[in-house]
C-alpha cells in the first residue's frame, strides 16, 4: 500500500515536514507496511521558498532584514542563477511575533522589501515570491518604502508605512521602482482571492486573525482605500487576491507588475505532485484550520482535489474544525478529521500537534481497514 503524505504547516505548531513526518509515523503504527512519500507543501505561506527552493537545486541566500514590527531578524531567500523565491512569512510572518506581541497598526512588510532589494542586488531578474502567512494589513507600504517608494501626503512631506498612517497618503511617488524593476520578472504565490477593501477585504476578513478588533476594521479598510486611489491603481483593488496579505497582493500587482496565481499550483508543479500521488492507494493532506476559507485556494483543498481527479481518496486533517470546514468535501476530499478535542486547550494543542497527528492519522487508517 502506498500512502502519500502531503500536509502544509500547522501554524504555531509544526512545519510542514514535521506533519509529514507525523502522518508517516501514524501510518506506520496502523499499517507496519505501508509505503509513505512525503510531500511538504505550502500555497505560499510559510515553508514555500524552501519547497520550491529545493525543487529548483537553489543556493540559500541568508540576510539581514526585519520583521513586522521593526525588530533586527535574519531571513533566507533561494537563489538559482537569475531566479529568485522569497516569502513574506520568512520576515512578516504570523509566526514570527509572539501573541502577546501581536499589534497589528505597527506592523508592515518592511522586511520583505529589504529581502527583494538583497535578491535583485544578487543579480535576480525573475522573483517568485510567497505571500501566505503575514502579520500585516499594511497594503504593502512598507515592503514599497523599502525598495524606494515615497508616501506623500498633502503637503509634500513623507508619511510613514504603517497602516493607519495611509489614511494621510495623497499620493505615492514610484519613480525609483520603475528604474529598480526594469527588466525584472515578479510572479507572486497567493492562496486567497479576496479584493483589498469592503466585506470580503483584507482588513474584514483577515484583520480579526491577527489582532485587529472589530469595531476598528472601518478605519483599517478606509486606510486600505485612501491609499489603493492615491496610488492611481484603485481600478486594481477589486481584482481577486489584491486583498492577501492584508493587502500586499495590492502592491506587488499595482507597483511591481506582478502576475498572481495560485501558490499550491506552482509548488505541486514544482514537486511533481500529480505524478507521486498517481497510483497511490490514499493521500494524507491538512492544515492548521480548516473552515470556510480552505476551499479557496488552500493545501487541503488543492491535494484533495488532485487526488479526487486522479481516483485516489484523501483524508485532510486539522488541528481545529470551524464553520465552513465541510466545503472541503465539496472539492474532494473523502474525510475531514480533527487531531484535537475541543477541550484541549489551545497552547496544550499547538504543543502535542505532531504526537495528536500521529495518534489522529493512526485511528483513521484503522477504522477504515
Amino acid at each position: 500500500m502506498r500512502i502519500v503524505c502531503a500536509p502544509d504547516s500547522f501554524k504555531e505548531s509544526m512545519t510542514a515536514l514535521q506533519a509529514a513526518r507525523a502522518m508517516e509515523l501514524g501510518v506506520h503504527d496502523a499499517l507496519p507496511d505501508a509505503e509513505c512519500v512525503l510531500v511538504p507543501m505550502s500555497d505560499g505561506g510559510e515553508g514555500f521558498t524552501d519547497a520550491i527552493g529545493q525543487a529548483w537545486d537553489a543556493e540559500a541566500v541568508e540576510v539581514d532584514t526585519l520583521d513586522a514590527l521593526g525588530r533586527p531578524i535574519r531571513a533566507a531567500y533561494r537563489l538559482a542563477e537569475d531566479r529568485a523565491v522569497l516569502d513574506v512569512a520568512s520576515c512578516s510572518g504570523l509566526e514570527l511575533i509572539a501573541p502577546q506581541d501581536r499589534r497589528i497598526d505597527p506592523a508592515n512588510t518592511r522586511g520583505l522589501g529589504i529581502l527583494i532589494r538583497e535578491a535583485l542586488s544578487r543579480g535576480a531578474r525573475s522573483l517568485l515570491i510567497g505571500i501566505g502567512g503575514s502579520v500585516t494589513n499594511d497594503a504593502g507600504a512598507g515592503m514599497l518604502v523599502a525598495l524606494g517608494a515615497r508616501l506623500l501626503d498633502a503637503g509634500g512631506a513623507e508619511v510613514g508605512a504603517s497602516p493607519l498612517e495611509l489614511l494621510r497618503v495623497v499620493r505615492v511617488d514610484d519613480s525609483a521602482l520603475a528604474r529598480l524593476f526594469e527588466g525584472v520578472e515578479v510572479r507572486v504565490a497567493s492562496d486567497v482571492t479576496n479584493p483589498l477593501c469592503g466585506p470580503e477585504g483584507a482588513s474584514a476578513v483577515f484583520g480579526p486573525q491577527k489582532g485587529l478588533a472589530p469595531e476598528d476594521v472601518p478605519a483599517f479598510d478606509a486606510a486600505l482605500e485612501t491609499f489603493a486611489r492615491a496610488s492611481g491603481r484603485w481600478d486594481l483593488a477589486a481584482l481577486p487576491g489584491s486583498g492577501a496579505a492584508g493587502g500586499l497582493g495590492f502592491a506587488l500587482r499595482a507597483f511591481l507588475g506582478a502576475a498572481l496565481v495560485p501558490g499550491l499550483d506552482l509548488v505541486a508543479e514544482a514537486l511533481g505532485l500529480a505524478e507521486t500521488i498517481e497510483g497511490a492507494d490514499l493521500v494524507l493532506t491538512g492544515e492548521g484550520k480548516a473552515d470556510g476559507q480552505s476551499a479557496r485556494g488552500k493545501t487541503p483543498a488543492g491535494v484533495a482535489a488532485l487526488a479526487g481527479r486522479l481516483g485516489v481518496p484523501a483524508l485532510v486533517f486539522a488541528g481545529a474544525l470551524g464553520d465552513g470546514a465541510e466545503t472541503l468535501l465539496d472539492v474532494g476530499a473523502t474525510r475531514i478529521i480533527a487531531i484535537s478535542t475541543p477541550d484541549e486547550p489551545l497552547p496544550v494543542a499547538l504543543r502535542r500537534g505532531p504526537e495528536n497527528l500521529r495518534h489522529a492519522v493512526a485511528a483513521a487508517l484503522r477504522q477504515s481497514r
